[in-house]
C-alpha cells in the first residue's frame, strides 16, 4: 500500500486549488496561494478530480463521482456525510444540519466540523449558512463561498432560503 500523497494543482476561476489523493481516494481539495510542493504527481484519479472540478465550474456538473476519504471522529464523519446530501443549488443552516444528524444542541460542533472539511466544493460545506441566511464561516474565504452559491444559482435556479 502506497502511503504517499499524490498532489496536483488546478487553476480554478476562484484561484489555485491543491488536490491530494492517497490510496486511490481524494483526501484534500483546498484553495492555496501558490504551489508548495517541489513536484506534483498527476495520477489518473487526480486528473479525474480536476476534470470534474472543471465541469463544475463550467456549470455542466452538479454532482461529483469520486472516491473520497477524510480522517475524523464518528461525529465528524456523520456531519461530512450529511454535507454530501445537500443538493446542488440548495442551502441548509447549521441548525438544520444539526437536526439532520439528530442533535440540535450540536450546532457549534457542526460548525467546527464544517470548518474542518478538507474536501471543499466536492463535500459542499459552502452550502451551509447562518440561521438568518447570512454567509458565515468558510475556510476558503467568504467571497469564494458567495461566488460558489451564486454560481449554483446560475445553473440550478434560486437557492432556497437565500438571503445573502
Amino acid at each position: 500500500m502506497n502511503d504517499a500523497f499524490n498532489i496536483s494543482y488546478y487553476e480554478s476561476p476562484l484561484g489555485l486549488i491543491q488536490i491530494k489523493s492517497i490510496n486511490q481516494k481524494i483526501c484534500s481539495v483546498l484553495f492555496v496561494e501558490k504551489e508548495t510542493e517541489p513536484f506534483t504527481i498527476d495520477t489518473p484519479l487526480n486528473k479525474e478530480c480536476i476534470k470534474q472540478l472543471k465541469e463544475y465550474f463550467e456549470g455542466s456538473r452538479l454532482d461529483f463521482d469520486l472516491p473520497i476519504f477524510q480522517i475524523g471522529t464518528d461525529f465528524q464523519q456523520q456531519v461530512w456525510a450529511e454535507l454530501l446530501k445537500i443538493p446542488y443549488g440548495t442551502t441548509l443552516s447549521y441548525g438544520q444540519l444539526a437536526r439532520k444528524i439528530g442533535d440540535i444542541k450540536s450546532v457549534r460542533a457542526v460548525g467546527t466540523t464544517n470548518g474542518k472539511n478538507k474536501i471543499s466544493i466536492i463535500v459542499p460545506c459552502h452550502r451551509v449558512i447562518g440561521s438568518d441566511g447570512s454567509l458565515t464561516g468558510y475556510a476558503g474565504e467568504l467571497w469564494r463561498k458567495e461566488w460558489l452559491l451564486k454560481h449554483e444559482i446560475q445553473f440550478a435556479g434560486t437557492i432556497e432560503g437565500r438571503l445573502f
